[in-house]
C-alpha cells in the first residue's frame, strides 16, 4: 500500500538551500560538471556549513516530537541536481547535523521540477531561479527563491515561525495589480468595498491552510502550539479587514498579523523572529533578507503581475538611455 502524504507537510529543499555550496556552485559554473566533481570527491569527508534553508527545516523536523513517530506531521525531502556520487558529502552533513531525514533526489544534472509531484511535496525552497521558475510556471507547488544567509541569524529552537507577505503570496495578485496600474486610494476604495468578499487563493493559500491543519494536529491548544504563522503587509486600513475576513472564511488561524501601510518589514520580521519570510517584491526582500531567511515568490511568466514589472523595466531602460544620452550630449563647458 502507497503511502499517504495528504496530512502531512511535504518540504522539498534543495541542496544548495539547505546547506552553503556557493563555492562549489561557482566551481560548476566555471569548471562544468567534470571539475565539481573532482572537486566534491576530493572534498568528501570536509562537512558543510549551514544554508538559509537549515534553520527552518531543523525546526520543522522537530514538530514530529510531539506526535507519534508512525503518523509523523513534517516530512523532509533533499533535492539535488548532484549524482548519487557528488551527493555523499550531503549525505554526511545531514548525518553529522542529526536531521532526520530519509528522502533524498539526486537528478544527476536533470531538472529537479519534474519529480515535485513524485514525492507530494507542498513547498520547494531553491537558489536556482530557473527551476523556481518552471515549478511556479507548471505546478501548484508552493514555492520560493531562497536568499542568501543573513548575518548574525540566531533562530529559535523550540518553535518554527513561518511570515507570508499577503498579495501575491497568500491571496492571489489581483488587488494588488489595482494598486500598481492605479493608486493607493484606488485599491483602498476597492478593497472596502469588496471586505465581506473573499479574497482568491495566491500560490501559498494551500501551504498556508496545510499549515494551520499541523497547528490543530499537535498535543496542545492551537494559540499554543510551537508552529507560529504571522501575516507582514504593506496593507493597512481600510483594507485590512477583508485579509482578517479571508482567513476567517478559509477556516486558517493566524497567530499574528502586522499590517505596515509601507513601513519597511525588517524590524518585525526581526522581531517576530521567522525562521522563512516569503515575499514577491525585493523593496521588501532588500532589507528582511539581511536579518531573517526569505524567499522570493516568483510570478507567472504569463501572468499580469510578471507583465507589468517587465513593462515597468522596458520604460526605465527607456528613461535611462534617454537620461545618459542627454547627458553625453552636454556641450563641453571647459
Amino acid at each position: 500500500m502507497a503511502l499517504d502524504f495528504s496530512e502531512i507537510l511535504v518540504v522539498g529543499v534543495s541542496s544548495r538551500a539547505l546547506f552553503n555550496l556557493e563555492k562549489e556552485n561557482e566551481i560548476f559554473e566555471k569548471e562544468n560538471i567534470v571539475g565539481f566533481r573532482k572537486y566534491q570527491l576530493e572534498h568528501e569527508d570536509e562537512l558543510l556549513e549551514k544554508g538559509t534553508a537549515f534553520p527552518l527545516i531543523q525546526a520543522l523536523l522537530k514538530l514530529n516530537d510531539y506526535v507519534d513517530p508512525k503518523k509523523p506531521l513534517v516530512e523532509v525531502v533533499v533535492m539535488s541536481r548532484n549524482s548519487p556520487e557528488t551527493g555523499v558529502r550531503v549525505l554526511k552533513s545531514i548525518k553529522h547535523y542529526k536531521l532526520p531525514v530519509t528522502r533524498w533526489a539526486f537528478s544527476g544534472g536533470e531538472p529537479l521540477s519534474p519529480f515535485l509531484d513524485a514525492f507530494d511535496i507542498d513547498l520547494f525552497l531553491s537558489k536556482d531561479e530557473k527551476e523556481v521558475q518552471k515549478v511556479i510556471d507548471n505546478s501548484n507547488c508552493a514555492t520560493a527563491l531562497i536568499y542568501d544567509p543573513p548575518a548574525d541569524y540566531n533562530p529559535e529552537t523550540e518553535r518554527v515561525k513561518f511570515a507570508f507577505d499577503a498579495d501575491a503570496v497568500v491571496f492571489s495578485e489581483e488587488s494588488e495589480l489595482i494598486y500598481k496600474t492605479q493608486d493607493l486610494q484606488a485599491f483602498h476604495k476597492h478593497e472596502e468595498e469588496n471586505e465581506d468578499v473573499p479574497l482568491n487563493d495566491g500560490p501559498f493559500a494551500e501551504l498556508l491552510k496545510k499549515l494551520s491543519k499541523i497547528q490543530e494536529k499537535l498535543p496542545m491548544t492551537i494559540e499554543l502550539t510551537p508552529l507560529r504563522i504571522a501575516i507582514v503587509t504593506a496593507r493597512n486600513a481600510p483594507s485590512h479587514m477583508r485579509v482578517i475576513k479571508t482567513l476567517r472564511h478559509w477556516g486558517v488561524y493566524v497567530d499574528e498579523a502586522y499590517f505596515m501601510g509601507g513601513l519597511s518589514k525588517d524590524k518585525v520580521l526581526k522581531a517576530f523572529g521567522a525562521h522563512i519570510f516569503f515575499d514577491d517584491q525585493e523593496i521588501h526582500l532588500d532589507g528582511s533578507s539581511k536579518v531573517v531567511p526569505c524567499g522570493k515568490v516568483l510570478y507567472k511568466s504569463d501572468s499580469p503581475m510578471k507583465k507589468f514589472d517587465q513593462k515597468i523595466a522596458v520604460k526605465n531602460m527607456s528613461e535611462d538611455n534617454i537620461a545618459e544620452n542627454i547627458e553625453t550630449d552636454k556641450p563641453n563647458e571647459d
